[in-house]
């Protein structure tokens, strides 16, 4: 049976509408089992919030201006996939106005539900809590296969979807079939968060310990077969023709085919690490490569070796994998500590962070590698930062937190001339109760109303930020920017006047 976009909307509404994990479950699980097997993985997709398309040209200022919804829902999930499969095609002369064509056709047929969440998915604003997770779950439950074949066989596959697909046609011995193969990027571990450097060792049960710098780059996972060697980022872009260095340097290490783990980094001339923008935009671009390979040039790094010479050492442990790698290319390794010792890990850390690095990552020597799940096997620790800034507007929430102004614009103080500039956004952080609280709030300091969008509001609530580090920002009158921002408390002990000024933070960037 075709899937319609409505049963769609109705799943992705009723997971919002629940914290429950086994009834978001339940709900998707439903859903999938009532697909047909070609367009499960498309389903899987939309609701994980991810176009398969991966890109379709369209930004927000193409959505501002939408034609006026269907009465009745009549869009199946296939006609949605194949409207922005034309759209992403879309390129060339007249493709502006081919694109917008398209986009009315397809926004004109949609309900108002419809058209919201297809903003929200278009948009990368789809967060109804539908997290990799519950899908995988949900795609176990579907398909009355063990959760375990189905996340492994998503670690090595790449991609919910087509796992999804892989269930609906041929079950378990379909997942157990799902290797890795060198040439097609596998998801990539991620570590889980602790404050200090003893919780993280106690996270990870102490024991021996690899504690690896935690480098401000781009996280780049690296295939050689036959020779030929492919870049893909920590989303499984391929990114090869944009990074040379790292394409000579895994061509020059011995042996045969190779999966490697690593960072890509930007470094001044004096060893310490660029700021991030640096490095983003220098992978970012793929004109002048040469260029830029001259005036910026990118420095690789190894954590983890994944496949070497026709062996896959993904089950190995952590301690395999660091004597392989250090065998294979121990000039490429990230500065790395191998001990028992939680106050040796916390020298190290305070060592690496003196230096400009983010951080650490402290690893179990004994953990094989987790792709795609943030396990106690990895866990990374860095500084953190505060600043108390001043909310200056406020954003509508979409998904779980429809109905509640949820993502904040951040102002920091500015003496000179009394009022703020504005340094970021977010979202992060936020419980229920402080969304429940800060709707009210902030609806009490709108000015001129709560009809839109953004809400601008009255620069008086002072919000302690937790931040990860500020980067240099055209974006931001102020010049800077945050970046990971996460809202720890709000301050009704301060005035806006006792927020933290624009120079202060100023004074805080690289």
């Amino acid at each position: 049976m075709d899937v319609t976009l409505a049963e769609v909307v109705t799943a992705s509404r009723a997971v919002a509408a629940t914290r429950s994990r086994t009834a978001k479950t339940q709900a998707l699980a439903e859903l999938f089992a009532r697909c047909d097997p070609a367009e499960v993985g498309v389903v899987v997709s939309h609701l994980s919030g991810v176009l398969p398309q991966r890109r379709l040209g369209v930004g927000f200022r193409s959505l501002g201006s939408l034609p006026e919804p269907a009465d009745e829902a009549s869009l199946t999930v296939a006609e949605v996939d194949a409207a922005f499969s034309r759209l992403a095609a879309t390129a060339g002369a007249g493709s502006t106005a081919s694109r917008k064509t398209e986009l009315v056709t397809l926004m004109g047929r949609a309900t108002p539900d419809e058209q919201r969440f297809l903003v929200d998915l278009m948009t990368g604003n789809l967060r109804q809590g539908a997290l990799d997770g519950v899908v995988l779950a949900a795609v176990a439950t579907a398909y009355d296969v063990p959760a375990p074949v189905v996340r492994r066989a998503a670690m090595l596959a790449g991609t919910a979807a087509e796992v999804a697909a892989l269930a609906a046609t041929g079950g378990v011995e379909a997942l157990e079939q799902v290797g890795l193969v060198v040439g097609r990027p596998v998801r990539p571990m991620l570590a889980a968060s602790a404050k200090t450097t003893d919780e993280a060792v106690a996270a990870v049960g102490g024991g021996e310990l690899l504690v690896d710098g935690k480098l401000d780059g781009i996280r780049v996972q690296v295939h050689r077969r036959s020779g030929d060697v492919s870049v893909y980022t920590r989303s499984l872009d391929e990114i090869t023709e944009r990074v040379p260095e790292v394409v000579d340097a895994v061509a020059a290490l011995p042996g045969g085919d190779l999966v490697l783990d690593g960072e890509a980094i930007v470094l001044l001339d004096d060893g310490r690490p660029a700021p991030f923008q640096v490095t983003g935009s220098r992978t970012a671009s793929s004109a002048d490569v040469a260029g830029l390979r001259e005036r910026v040039p990118l420095t690789t790094f190894l954590f983890d070796v994944l496949h070497r010479d026709g062996v896959d050492l993904i089950d190995e442990s952590a301690q395999v994998r660091h004597e392989s790698l250090t065998d294979l290319a121990p000039h490429l390794v990230v500065p790395r500590l191998l001990t028992s010792d939680a106050a040796a890990a916390g020298s190290f850390f305070a060592d690496l962070v003196a230096a400009g690095h983010e951080g650490v990552v402290v690893k179990a020597a004994d953990s094989p590698y987790a792709a795609g799940r943030r396990g106690s096997g990895w866990v990374k620790v860095k500084p953190r930062h505060t600043l108390d800034l001043v909310v200056l507007a406020v954003e509508w929430g979409s998904g779980r937190r429809q109905g509640t102004l949820s993502n904040i614009h951040l102002g920091a103080r500015d003496p000179e001339t009394g009022g703020f500039v504005m340094i970021g956004k977010t979202f992060k952080g936020m419980t229920d109760e402080m969304l429940r609280w800060q709707t009210e709030r902030f609806t009490e300091l709108a000015v001129g109303g709560t009809e839109g969008w953004v809400v601008e509001v009255r620069p008086e609530q002072v919000v302690e930020i937790a931040f990860d580090g500020l980067q240099r920002s055209r974006r931001y009158p102020g010049g800077v920017a945050l970046r990971f921002a996460r809202v720890l408390r709000y301050r009704d002990d301060k005035g806006a006047d006792e927020a933290d000024t624009i120079a202060t933070v100023q004074a805080l960037a690289p």
